[in-house]
């Protein structure tokens, strides 16, 4: 902590301003940053009470990151979309809908004029809903809203899992069912 300051008008709360060397970071760590920062600051028991408010990174270590491995352009030529914002959105609810009524939801969007969909980073494999199920209703969404609106539509899955190697067992089923 490098400096201290009183909320104005708050018994007992402060800013604290926080500075780390660099050299505590792996280049390019997008992930290694964040939960060394906000990971070990918020699992500290000691503070009954605490917010991040603001996140500086020097633009020395912002060059580090290479980006994603696929930008836009590469968005555009899968989708054939050019001239013009792509409209996607992520399907809600997230959570509580059966793999067939979730598949019903992406098609529905997507016969409706958006370009793509996504999966909500908390859509897993959970009871009511499996991943193979879920995997295959949205692929059968987007073939159905592409055959009728002639249009090149996207649904992005989400193959995270408990195990790295359940996370490719996943990776690879999307693929062969031609998900971007």
């Amino acid at each position: 902590c490098y400096h201290l300051e009183p909320v104005a008008g708050e018994e007992n709360q402060y800013i604290a301003y926080v500075a780390y060397p660099l050299d505590l970071f792996e280049e390019g760590s997008v992930t290694n940053m964040f939960t060394s920062i906000v990971g070990n600051v918020f699992g500290f028991k000691a503070l009954r009470a605490l917010r991040l408010e603001d996140l500086r990174i020097p633009p020395a270590y912002s060059k580090t990151f290479q980006g994603p491995p696929h930008g836009i352009q590469v968005e555009r030529d899968k989708l054939n979309k050019y001239g013009r914002p792509l409209l996607g959105c992520t399907i809600k609810p997230k959570l509580g809908l059966s793999a067939k009524n979730y598949g019903r939801a992406v098609y529905e969007c997507l016969r409706g004029g958006l370009d793509f969909t996504k999966d909500d980073e908390n859509v897993n494999s959970q009871p009511f809903m499996r991943w193979r199920d879920r995997f295959l209703f949205c692929a059968e969404a987007l073939y159905k809203a592409q055959a009728e609106t002639g249009e090149i539509k996207g649904h992005y899955l989400n193959a995270t899992a408990g195990t790295c190697e359940e996370m490719i067992k996943r990776a690879v089923f999307a693929r062969e069912l031609g998900a971007p």
